[in-house]
C-alpha cells in the first residue's frame, strides 16, 4: 500500500509539468531517508534527491529542477525533474509550490497511516495478551489453553508450526507441554520429563542453555548455537525463531515458531513481538500449573481430611463407649461400697449392664459353696422367671463353666450342641445365647448371661468382649461386696479387741513415757559427756568452739564487744605423772581446773582442752589490760602450794592470750594463736603469760612462707652439701669430712641448718631434705677418692625400719663405696628406740657403714649404751673445746679428759669439734684426743678440701 501511494505521488509531479519529463522524489526523517521515483527515472536523478536531503547544495541547470525545503519536527522534504524543454519561470515557481503541498500531503498521509498501523498492532499485541490471561484463568484443560494461545499467537505472526517447551534447571529435565507442527509427526508426551541428555543435538536444548533469543535457517542457527545436524530432531526450516521463558534470572522454558516454505518471515520485530508475549505464556502456564497443583493437593487434602473425619468418628465413638464403659465400671466399683446388700448390688449391676447391651433377660449363676448345686442369686426373664437353685447339669450354664471361656450361640448352635449330645437345654429356648465366667482368683465360680428370644436382636462378638470386661469387675465388686459384708461381722469383734487393745496400749503408753523421760535424761548425760571433760567437769574442745562460733558472730552485729582467749599449759606436769603416778596427776589437774575456774567470772567458760592444757573464754573485757592482769591472777592462783601424794608441790603455768580482731574468721584460729602465744611465754620461762601480737604473727607466717619455701626447694635444687675437713692431729692430714646441710635461697642467701631445720623438724620435711643431701654424698664418693664422709641423720630416720637398707640400696645405685661412709648420731635416737636403733646399726655396720656419736657430753653420757651400741668415734661437742681457753679451763678438762678415758676403755676413738686456734689444738691434743674439726683446718665449702688445701690453711 506505501509503495502505490508513492506511485502515485512521483505520477502527480510528473503530471504537474507542462513538458515531458522524469520525476523523483524523497523526504528525510529519524528512520533515513526515502526516495521515490517515476519508472523512467535513472540513477543520476534519485541521487541528486538524495545528495540534496543529505546536505548537499543542489544543482540548477536548464534540464534538470531541484527544490528542497524543511520539514516540522526536523524532516526534510526534495523534489527533482529531468526535463525535455525549459520552463517559464512563473510555471516553474507554480509547480514547485505545487510539488511542496502534494510532498508535504503525502508525508501527513504516510505519518497517520503508520501511526493507524502501529495502534493496530497494538491493539492486536494488547487483545493477544488479554485472551492470554482469560485463558489462564479459564478452567480449561491445559492442551485446550495451549491450543488457543497457538491460535492467538496465530493472529500476531505466521505460527503454523509452533511448540512450547517447559525447563527445569534443578533436575536438567524438560516437558513439551504443546507441540504443533505440519510437517514433522513428533507427538509430544506433555506429564513426561525428557532428561537433557535423551537429546543430543537439539536446537530446543541449545536455545535454553543459550538463554537468548535466535533467528534464521535451521543450519545459521545451528551454527550459532555449535550444534550438528541430527535428522532425529525433525526437518530443517527455512526460518526459525525460538525464544527463551525467564523468571528472575533462570530459564524456565521456551517458545518455538518455523516455516518450512519461505525465508525471512520472522524479523527483529517478530523476535520483540515473541519475547514480549512469551512472558505473559509462561505467567499463564505457571497459574494454570499452579491451578492443576492446587487442584490436586485440594483434592488430596479433601480425601485425607474425609479420611480423619471417618476416624475421628470413629475415634469418638469408641471414646464415648470407652466413656459410657468407664462410667459402669466406676459405678460397679462405687457400688461394691455403698450398696446396702448383695441384691441391691445386682439390680444395680443388671441395670448399669442394660445399658451397655441388651439385658431384658439377665441372671447371675453361682456354684454353691460344696461345689455341687448352682445358685442364682439374681435372675430377670421374660418367660422363665425367677430361676431356683439346682444341681449341676449339662445347661448352657454348666457348658461356660466347665470350659472356663465364654460362649455366644444362636439357636441353630444350641440345636447342634444339644444333637451332639454336648448340652442339655433348659427352659425356653433362647434365639441368641451370651454367657460369660465370673472368676474369683484363678477359679471360676459363676455365669453372668444374657439371651434373646427374638430374631431381631442378636448379640456379637463385641457384645462378648463388653460383657467379659464388665463380668471382669463385677467379680471383683463381689468379692468385695462379700469382703465387706464379712468385715461389717467382724468389725463387733474387732472393737472389743480394740477396746482391750487400747487400755493395755494405755498401760504401755504410761510405761512408754517413763522410758522416753529416762533415755531424755540419758541423751542428756550423753551430750553433757560429749561437750565435758569426764575428769574435771568442765567443758570440753568442742564446747569451747562453739561458744568461740557464737562470740565471733554476736561481735560482728556488736563491734564494741570485746573477748579474749587464755590457753595454759601446766608447767613439769610430765614430773608429776612419771614420779607420783597417773592418780596424783589427775587430782592435781582437777585441783589446777577449781582454780582456774575460781578466778573467773560467772558466764566466762573454762575448758580442758585435753593433758594438762586448758583455755578460758573471757567475755566483755574493757581492753587488754584487764585479761593480763586475769591470766596474772590465774598465774597466782595456781602457784600457791599444794599436797599430792605426800608431797608438797608448787603448781605453774604458761599462759598465751589471744584477743579478738576482725580477721578471725573460727575459733580455731583464735586458739591457734592463744596457744601460739602461750610456747612463747613457755619459752621465755615458766609461770609466765604472753599477749599475742603482730610480731608472732609476722613470725607465723614467716615460718608458713618459710615451709612454703623449703617444700619448693625439696623439688629444686636449693640444698647442697658443703664439705668440712677431720684432720689427725698429729701430722694434720685430712682423714675424712663431715657434710653439713645447707639451704640456697633464692632471696635470703645461704642458710644453715640452725634457720629452718625447726620448721624442716614440725613439718616432716627435713627427712626429704636429709635425703637429697645423701644422694649428693654418695655421688661424690662415688666420683672421689680419699677418706670418709659422715653425714648427720635424725632421730627421725630410726623410726622408719627400712631407712637402712634404703640408704644402702642408694650407695648400691650410685656404685659409692659404704666403707667411705659414716653416719653421725645423737644421744637421743639411742634411747628412744634402743633394740630397733641396735638392729639398724648392727645392719650398716656389717655394709661398712659405722656410726658416730655427735654431740657427746651434753646428754646422758652413759657407759651403759656405749658398751652396747657399735660406735666407732665419739665427737667431743664444741662446747668443752671452747671452755679449754675460757674461766671454764678446768671443768672442760675435767669433762674432756673423762670423755677420753671412757673412749679409751672402750676401744673408741675420738674428735675434738669447733677447734678454731692452735692453743686449743695443743690442749686437745695434751688431753689424748687424736682426730679434730673446726675453722682452723678449715670452713664448710661445697668441694672436698685435699690435704695440701688443709696445710696451706694452717700456714695462712
Amino acid at each position: 500500500m506505501r509503495r502505490a501511494r508513492r506511485r502515485e505521488l512521483v505520477a502527480a509531479l510528473e503530471a504537474g509539468l507542462p513538458v515531458e519529463a522524469n520525476v523523483a522524489a524523497g523526504w528525510r526523517e529519524r528512520e533515513g531517508v526515502t526516495v521515490c521515483a517515476t519508472e523512467d527515472a535513472d540513477d543520476t536523478l534519485t541521487n541528486a534527491v538524495r545528495n540534496a536531503l543529505l546536505g548537499a547544495t543542489p544543482i540548477d541547470a536548464h534540464d534538470c529542477l531541484i527544490e528542497t525545503w524543511p520539514r516540522p519536527g526536523g524532516r526534510h522534504g526534495a523534489v527533482a525533474a529531468r526535463l525535455q524543454a525549459a520552463l517559464d519561470p512563473d510555471v516553474r515557481l507554480t509547480w514547485s509550490e505545487m510539488a511542496r503541498a502534494l510532498l508535504a500531503t503525502h508525508l501527513d498521509a504516510d505519518r497517520v497511516q503508520r501511526r493507524a498501523d502501529s495502534l493496530e498492532k497494538s491493539e492486536r499485541l494488547q487483545q493477544a495478551l488479554y485472551e492470554i490471561a482469560d485463558l489462564a484463568g479459564s478452567g480449561l484443560e491445559l492442551s485446550a489453553m495451549l491450543r488457543m494461545i497457538h491460535h492467538v499467537i496465530g493472529g500476531l505472526m505466521y505460527a503454523a508450526n509452533f511448540y512450547i517447551v517447559l525447563y527445569d534447571d534443578v533436575r536438567d529435565t524438560l516437558r513439551f507441554v504443546y507441540f504443533a507442527d505440519e510437517r514433522d509427526d513428533y507427538v509430544a508426551e506433555p506429564d513426561r520429563d525428557i532428561p537433557t541428555a535423551e537429546l543430543p543435538n537439539s536446537l530446543t536444548v541449545a536455545l535454553l542453555r543459550h538463554g537468548e533469543p535466535v533467528r534464521g535457517p535451521s543450519d545459521a542457527v545451528r551454527g550459532q548455537l555449535n550444534v550438528v545436524r541430527d535428522a532425529a530432531h525433525g526437518p530443517d526450516s527455512e526460518d526459525w525463531l525460538g525464544v527463551p521463558m525467564r523468571r528472575d534470572d533462570r530459564v524456565c522454558g521456551a517458545i518455538v515458531v518455523q516455516s518450512y516454505d519461505r525465508a525471512g518471515v520472522y524479523g527483529e520485530e517478530e523476535r520483540a513481538l515473541l519475547a514480549f508475549v512469551a512472558q505473559h505464556i509462561l505467567t499463564a502456564l505457571e497459574r494454570h500449573l499452579a491451578r492443576e497443583e492446587l487442584e490436586h493437593r485440594v483434592r488430596e487434602r479433601t480425601h485425607a481430611l474425609e479420611r480423619l473425619n471417618a476416624e475421628m468418628q470413629t475415634e469418638i465413638e469408641e471414646r464415648q463407649r470407652a466413656e459410657q464403659l468407664q462410667s459402669a465400671l466406676f459405678r460397679i466399683a462405687e457400688l461394691s461400697m455403698s450398696a446396702p446388700s448383695l441384691d441391691d448390688f445386682y439390680r444395680e449391676v443388671h441395670a448399669i449392664v442394660g445399658e451397655l447391651l441388651y439385658a431384658r433377660n439377665f441372671y447371675i449363676a453361682m456354684i454353691s459353696e460344696d461345689g455341687e448345686r448352682l445358685e442364682f442369686p439374681y435372675s430377670i426373664d421374660e418367660r422363665d422367671g425367677r430361676r431356683k437353685s439346682r444341681p449341676l447339669g449339662f445347661g448352657l450354664t454348666e457348658y461356660v463353666l466347665t470350659r472356663r471361656k465364654p460362649l455366644l450361640v444362636e439357636r441353630a448352635d444350641i440345636e447342634k450342641l444339644t444333637q451332639d449330645g454336648e448340652l442339655i437345654s433348659r427352659g425356653a429356648l433362647a434365639c441368641c445365647w451370651l454367657g460369660v465366667p465370673l472368676w474369683r482368683d484363678d477359679q471360676v465360680v459363676g455365669v453372668i448371661a444374657v439371651q434373646s428370644y427374638s430374631q431381631q436382636i442378636t448379640f456379637s462378638r463385641r457384645d462378648q468382649e463388653l460383657l467379659m470386661f464388665v463380668a471382669h469387675h463385677i467379680g471383683i465388686g463381689l468379692e468385695r461386696k462379700r469382703s465387706q459384708e464379712a468385715l461389717m461381722l467382724a468389725h463387733a469383734e474387732l472393737e472389743e479387741r480394740v477396746d482391750a487393745r487400747t487400755r493395755e496400749l494405755a498401760r504401755a503408753n504410761r510405761e512408754l513415757v517413763a522410758q522416753i523421760g529416762e533415755r531424755l535424761r540419758a541423751e542428756q548425760r550423753l551430750t553433757h559427756q560429749a561437750r565435758h571433760d569426764s575428769l574435771t567437769g568442765l567443758p570440753n574442745r568442742t564446747h569451747l568452739v562453739d561458744c568461740l562460733t557464737e562470740s565471733i558472730e554476736m561481735t560482728q552485729t556488736h563491734p564494741h564487744k570485746l573477748f579474749a582467749v587464755l590457753y595454759l599449759d601446766l608447767d613439769r606436769f610430765k614430773l608429776v605423772n612419771d614420779s607420783a603416778g597417773h592418780s596424783a596427776g589427775d587430782e592435781l589437774l582437777m585441783e589446777a581446773a577449781r582454780r582456774i575456774a575460781a578466778c573467773v567470772r560467772p558466764g566466762d567458760v573454762v575448758a580442758r582442752l585435753g593433758g594438762d592444757e586448758f583455755a578460758v573464754l573471757v567475755h566483755e573485757l574493757d581492753g587488754v589490760a584487764s585479761v593480763e592482769r586475769l591470766a596474772g591472777r590465774i598465774l597466782e592462783t595456781l602457784g600457791q602450794p599444794w599436797w599430792v601424794a605426800g608431797r608438797e608441790v608448787f603448781p605453774s603455768a604458761s599462759v598465751g592470750i589471744a584477743l579478738w580482731h576482725p580477721r578471725y574468721r573460727s575459733g580455731s584460729e583464735l586458739l591457734r594463736d592463744a596457744d601460739a602465744a602461750m610456747y612463747r611465754a613457755k619459752a621465755a620461762g615458766r609461770g609466765r603469760w604472753a599477749t599475742f601480737d603482730e610480731a608472732m604473727r609476722e613470725e607465723a607466717m614467716r615460718i608458713l612462707d618459710l615451709e612454703a619455701d623449703l617444700r619448693r626447694a625439696i623439688n629444686g635444687d636449693g640444698f647442697v652439701a658443703f664439705y668440712q675437713p677431720i684432720v689427725r692431729l698429729a701430722d694434720r692430714s685430712i682423714v675424712g669430712h663431715e657434710a653439713l646441710l645447707r639451704w640456697s635461697h633464692a632471696s635470703s642467701g645461704l642458710l644453715t641448718p640452725a634457720s629452718f631445720v625447726n620448721v624442716g623438724e614440725n613439718s616432716s620435711l627435713i627427712e626429704e631434705v636429709d635425703w637429697l643431701v645423701y644422694a649428693q654424698v654418695a655421688d661424690r664418693i662415688a666420683h672421689t677418692e680419699g677418706g670418709y664422709i659422715s653425714v648427720n641423720v635424725s632421730p627421725r630416720h630410726f623410726r622408719d625400719s627400712a631407712f637402712a637398707d634404703r640408704l644402702l640400696r642408694m650407695l648400691d645405685k650410685a656404685k659409692a663405696d659404704p666403707r667411705r661412709l659414716r653416719i653421725e648420731i645423737t644421744e637421743v635416737a639411742l634411747l628412744e628406740e634402743a633394740p630397733r636403733v641396735m638392729n639398724m646399726l648392727n645392719h650398716l655396720r656389717g655394709h661398712g657403714v659405722l656410726a658416730q656419736l655427735d654431740d657427746f657430753g651434753t646428754g646422758f653420757s652413759a657407759l651403759s649404751y656405749l658398751h652396747r651400741f657399735p660406735i666407732e668415734c665419739l665427737k667431743i661437742d664444741q662446747s668443752f673445746i671452747a671452755g679449754l681457753g675460757s674461766e671454764t679451763r678446768v671443768e672442760s678438762e675435767a669433762v674432756v679428759r673423762a670423755i677420753q678415758a671412757l673412749a679409751g676403755s672402750l676401744g673408741i676413738h675420738t674428735v675434738a669439734e669447733g677447734i678454731e686456734n692452735l692453743h686449743q689444738q695443743r690442749l686437745v691434743r695434751e688431753l689424748g684426743c687424736t682426730l679434730g674439726q673446726g675453722y682452723l683446718y678449715g670452713r664448710p665449702m661445697p668441694e672436698l678440701v685435699s690435704g695440701i688445701d688443709a696445710v696451706a690453711s694452717l700456714v695462712g
